[in-house]
C-alpha cells in the first residue's frame, strides 16, 4: 500500500512541479515585465526550488559524447552490447581520424566496471566512466529498474547477479580489467573465484572500490541497520509489490524512494545546508553554482527499485550471515572459494572517511585471496576522500585513479 500511497502523492505534486517551474520562468524571463519587480530574484528563486523539490527525477543519462586521449579530442559513443531483462552492458567506444591515436587506443586495456545496484543508476559513475575512458577501453553493467521489467522475466537473485558478472567476464576476454564500485565488490570476487575454480580463464586484474567484503569490520550506519533486523523485519517493512501504472506490475521490489529516504535520513543537515545554498545562489545570480547542485541532485534523486528477492539475499550473504569471509557462502550450489583465485592481480581502494563501506572492509579481500601472490596485490587508501570521493571528484581524478591506471599498466603481461 505504501508503494501506491507515494505514486498518488508522486501524481498529485506533478501539476504543482510544472506550475513552480513555470512560475520561476516569468519572474526571471527578459520578455516577461515581473523579472523587474520588487524582490523578483527571491520569488524566482522560492519558485525554483518549489519546482526541484515537488518534481519527478528520470534517469540521467551519461551524456559522454568526447573525450580527451593523449592531448587529442576523440569522439565517444555508447552502444549496448548485451541486453538482459535486468542490466544492459554498455560501452563507450572511441573514434577518431588520427590513425597514430586509433592505433594507440586499439592497444589500451579492456575494463569492464561492474556499477552498483544498490539504488542509483549506473550513471552514478559517469566521472568514474570519462576518466578511464582517456587511458581505456570501457564497459558498464548498466542494471534495469526492477518496477520496469515484466513478472513474466523471472525473479532476480544475487546468484543471477553473479552469473551476469561472469557471462560479461566471459564475453570481453580473457584481456579484461574488472573494476567493481560499493556493493558489487561481493559478488564480483564470487563471479571471479568460480570462474577459478572451475578452471576458467580469470582477468588481468580486479579492483574493488569501497566496498563490504567483511561488514564486520568498522561496522557503519548503513551496517548496523542491515545487521540488527531480521529477514522478516526488512520483508514486513520494506518490501512491496509495483503498482499497475509500471511494466513490472505486482513484481515485488525494495522500492527506490525508500532507499533514497535513507541516503537523505543519514545526513539531513547536510541536504537542507545544500538547498539552502541554492537557493541564495540563485538569489545572487551564482549560476554556475546552482548548475553544479542541479547536476548533483539530478543523479542523487533518480534511484531504481530492486527485486525483492535479490535485496533480502544480499542482507543475508553480506550483513548477517558474512557467508563470503566464512567460507559458508554457495552460489546456484558452487561453494565460493577465493584462495583458488592465483592469476589475477588485487588491488583495493578505500577511502579514509567513508561512511557507507567502514575502514577495512574492502581491505579484507586480501585474506581472502590467499591465492594470489604478494607482489600481485595493492591496497590504496585516499586520503581525505568519503565514500563518493574514491570515484567521482577531484580525489579520484588526482588521487586514486593515476594508482588505478598504473596498477592495470602493471599487469598487462
Amino acid at each position: 500500500m505504501l508503494y501506491q500511497i507515494y505514486e498518488a502523492q508522486r501524481a498529485f505534486l506533478s501539476p504543482f512541479a510544472e506550475f513552480a517551474s513555470a512560475s520561476a520562468k516569468l519572474y526571471t524571463h527578459p520578455a516577461s515585465p515581473l523579472t523587474h519587480a520588487p524582490g523578483s530574484p527571491r520569488v524566482a528563486a522560492s519558485f525554483d526550488l518549489l519546482h526541484r523539490l515537488t518534481k519527478e527525477y528520470e534517469k540521467p543519462e551519461f551524456g559522454i559524447t568526447s573525450v580527451k586521449v593523449g592531448g587529442t579530442d576523440v569522439a565517444v559513443q555508447e552502444q549496448v552490447i548485451e541486453h538482459r531483462p535486468f542490466c544492459r552492458l554498455l560501452r563507450f567506444k572511441r573514434y577518431t581520424d588520427n590513425a597514430q591515436r586509433l592505433e594507440e587506443m586499439r592497444a589500451q586495456p579492456v575494463v569492464l566496471v561492474v556499477a552498483p545496484l544498490s539504488g542509483h543508476h549506473s550513471t552514478l559513475l559517469r566521472d568514474t566512466v570519462r576518466t578511464l575512458l582517456q587511458d581505456h577501453k570501457v564497459y558498464i553493467t548498466d542494471w534495469v529498474d526492477a518496477r520496469m521489467v515484466p513478472v513474466s522475466e523471472g525473479r532476480f537473485r544475487l546468484d543471477d547477479y553473479v552469473a551476469y558478472v561472469q557471462d560479461f567476464i566471459r564475453k570481453l576476454g580473457p584481456d579484461v580489467n574488472v573494476i567493481s564500485v560499493c556493493q558489487p565488490t561481493v559478488p564480483v570476487l564470487a563471479a571471479i573465484s568460480l570462474l577459478a575454480s572451475h578452471g576458467e580463464v580469470t582477468p588481468r586484474t580486479m579492483i574493488m572500490m569501497g566496498g563490504p567484503i567483511d561488514a564486520r569490520r568498522s561496522p557503519t550506519a548503513v551496517n548496523n541497520l542491515a545487521m540488527n533486523r531480521t529477514i522478516d523485519w526488512f520483508e514486513q517493512n520494506v518490501i512491496y509489490r509495483v503498482p499497475n501504472n509500471f511494466s513490472g506490475a505486482g513484481r515485488l521490489v525494495y522500492p527506490g524512494f525508500m532507499q533514497h529516504t535513507g541516503f537523505v535520513a543519514m545526513n539531513p543537515d547536510r541536504h537542507a545546508n545544500s538547498h539552502w545554498d541554492y537557493f541564495l545562489d540563485l538569489v545572487r545570480g551564482d549560476d554556475d553554482s546552482a548548475d553544479s547542485h542541479r547536476q548533483f541532485y539530478d543523479e542523487y534523486n533518480a534511484v531504481l527499485d530492486m527485486d525483492a528477492e535479490y535485496y533480502l539475499q544480499t542482507i543475508r550473504v553480506v550483513f548477517q550471515d558474512f557467508s563470503l569471509v566464512k567460507g559458508t557462502w554457495e552460489v546456484n550450489g558452487q561453494l565460493v572459494r577465493p584462495q583458488d583465485i592465483t592469476t589475477t592481480a588485487l588491488m583495493t581502494v578505500e577511502g579514509e572517511l567513508d561512511d557507507i563501506s567502514g575502514s577495512g572492509q574492502t581491505r579484507a579481500a586480501h585474506d581472502l585471496c590467499t591465492g594470489v601472490p604478494a607482489d600481485r596485490r595493492e591496497h590504496y587508501e585516499v586520503v581525505g576522500a568519503g565514500h563518493y570521493g574514491i570515484f567521482a571528484g577531484r580525489r579520484w581524478r588526482e588521487m586514486a585513479y593515476p594508482e588505478i591506471r598504473k596498477f592495470i599498466a602493471t599487469h598487462q603481461g
